[in-house]
This record gives structure tokens, C-alpha cells and sequence, in this order.
């Protein structure tokens, strides 16, 4: 009767962190297609997330302090650094560059670009630690691109001009991301994964701030109301929330399973945008983003198999 009650214990605890892995995955999808809505509204980059990251500063506030009590051993001057250059580089910079591409090109591209950071990783990790990429991650790699290049010439015959620059500003961003991760896995095991996001996520809302200090008049907060309301859900549901149900989800099933499930991402934002944006939606995009999904997951299993 107990071994019972364990195994459903397990079981509610493992479909928990299925659906909070799920969650975590639409909440990010998502935040591309509130960010196009609010260019409808012709509010600039830099002010939007300065708004994005305005709103979610008071829970990371908190998370800070509350990460502070945890931890009584201060942060060395070496953390330090390494935090303000990782919250630059990771949350500030991939951010700002990811919206200024958003301005060009199709949240469908926009969300399978990102979703490559994988398969940067490994090249970084190659040439950082020199280590060798199998044929098998070389295979997957090929796929993943041939898959993005068949949504880039999709979307090459049905946007406006712009979608070049759209696309090399998007996949700098995934770039800077991938750098982050590469740097930031030291760090987070010294530091803590709670303490370090909310101190990075701080550096990285004081920067979208300044930014916006220095480039723009306090008139230019004088946005429609649906501008703000955009924001404020991207700062909650594509943000903070995601960040937690995604922290939630690796301690009750693992990273592993919850970096594979998060593959519905990209999928989500695909309908999404079909939904709320009218962005088409043919066959040479679905096949596209089979490949990506295709090649990613292998790069991500083999990434599993290798450490194992």
C-alpha cells in the first residue's frame, strides 16, 4: 500500500512537472507575438523592453533579496564581474537584439532562429573546452539549418524588405544567448541558478533603463494604454512566470526531459501567429520547422547520451 502511494506520489509529481515544462515553453513562445502586436502601436525597441523589463524588476527584486537570505557567503569581486557580464550579454543584448529583429521578420522565424541555441552551444563548447563534435551533432546541425533556410525563403517571397537584417539580427541574439550559456554554467554552480538569474536579470533591466535614459525624452512614455498592457503580460507570462515553471519543471523531471519538451516551442509560436498575427502558415514552413525540431532533438539527445 505505501509502494502504492509512492509511485502515485511520483507520478502526480512527474506529470506536474510535464505540464509546468509545457507552460514554461508557451509562456516564451508567446512573448513574440505579444512584442509584434505591440508594434502595431509603433512603439520603438528600445522603450518596449525597457517596459518588459520595468514590470518584472519587482519579482526578481524579490527573488534577489530573498536569494540574499539563503546565502550568507557574499558574492566574490570575480562573480561580481562575471554576473554583470552575463546579464549583459544573456539577458540585456540577446534581448534588445532579439526585439529589433522582431521588427522585420515573422515570429515563426523569429522563434526556430532562437531555437538553434543548442546547436551553437556545442560549436562554443567545441572551441572553448576543444572538444570534438561528433557526426552525428554535424548531421543534426545540417538539418536544423537547411530547415531554417527553407522558412527564411518562405518568408523571403511573402514580407517586405528587411527580412536579412530581421533574421541576422535574431540569430545574433541566439548567438549571445548561446555565449551566456556557455559561460554562465560555472558560474550558476558557485553562485546559485535563483541568486544568479535575479542578480543577471537586475543588470539587465538597469542597462534596458540607462539605454533608455540616454536615448529617448520622458515623452516618449506617452504610449496607448495597450502598449503597457502588452508589456505588463509579456513581463509576467513570457518572463518571470516561464523563468520560475521552467526552474519548477528540471527539479521534478530533470533538464533533460524538460529541454525536450520545451521543442513545442517553437510550434506554439507557429500557431500562434496564424491565430493572433494572420502570418501564414504552408507547407514549406511546416517542413521547415520539422526539420529544426528534427535536428535539434537529435543534438539534445546526443548532448544527454555523451554525458551519461
Amino acid at each position: 500500500m505505501a509502494n502504492t502511494s509512492h509511485a502515485g506520489f511520483i507520478t502526480r509529481n512527474a506529470l506536474v512537472g510535464v505540464l509546468f515544462a509545457l507552460l514554461a515553453a508557451i509562456g516564451f513562445s508567446a512573448k513574440a507575438i505579444l512584442v509584434k502586436l505591440a508594434y502595431l502601436d509603433r512603439v520603438d525597441a528600445v522603450t518596449l523592453l525597457a517596459l518588459r523589463m520595468a514590470f518584472s524588476a519587482p519579482f526578481f527584486i524579490g527573488v534577489a533579496l530573498w536569494a540574499r537570505r539563503q546565502h550568507a557567503d557574499p558574492l566574490s569581486p570575480r562573480d561580481r564581474v562575471l554576473v554583470l557580464g552575463l546579464g549583459l550579454l544573456g539577458y540585456y543584448l540577446s534581448s534588445f537584439l532579439d526585439f529589433l529583429g522582431l521588427q522585420y521578420i515573422s515570429a515563426g522565424l523569429e522563434r526556430l532562429i532562437l531555437f538553434l541555441y543548442p546547436t551553437m552551444t556545442v560549436v562554443l563548447s567545441a572551441l572553448v573546452y576543444k572538444r570534438a563534435i561528433g557526426r552525428t551533432v554535424m548531421v543534426a546541425m545540417g538539418v536544423c539549418y537547411a530547415g531554417i533556410a527553407l522558412v527564411f525563403f518562405h518568408d523571403l517571397g511573402t514580407l517586405q524588405g528587411g527580412i536579412v537584417l530581421g533574421a541576422s539580427l535574431v540569430f545574433a541574439s541566439t548567438l549571445s544567448y548561446s555565449v551566456y550559456l556557455v559561460g554562465a554554467g560555472h558560474a550558476i554552480a558557485r553562485i546559485g541558478a535563483a541568486r544568479f538569474t535575479a542578480y543577471a536579470m537586475i543588470v539587465a533591466t538597469l542597462a534596458s533603463l540607462l539605454r533608455f535614459a540616454f536615448t529617448h525624452p520622458i515623452e516618449a512614455l506617452g504610449l496607448p494604454l495597450r502598449v503597457y498592457e502588452l508589456a505588463l503580460a509579456m513581463a509576467i507570462f513570457s518572463t518571470v512566470l516561464p523563468v520560475f515553471l521552467l526552474s519548477y519543471a528540471i527539479r521534478r523531471i530533470g533538464s533533460g526531459s524538460t529541454s525536450l519538451i520545451g521543442s513545442i516551442g517553437p510550434i506554439s509560436t507557429i500557431l500562434m501567429a496564424y491565430v493572433f498575427l494572420q502570418e501564414g502558415l504552408s507547407l514549406l514552413q511546416i517542413a521547415g520547422s520539422a526539420l529544426v525540431l528534427a535536428g535539434v532533438l537529435l543534438v539534445s539527445l546526443n548532448s544527454r547520451r555523451t554525458r551519461a
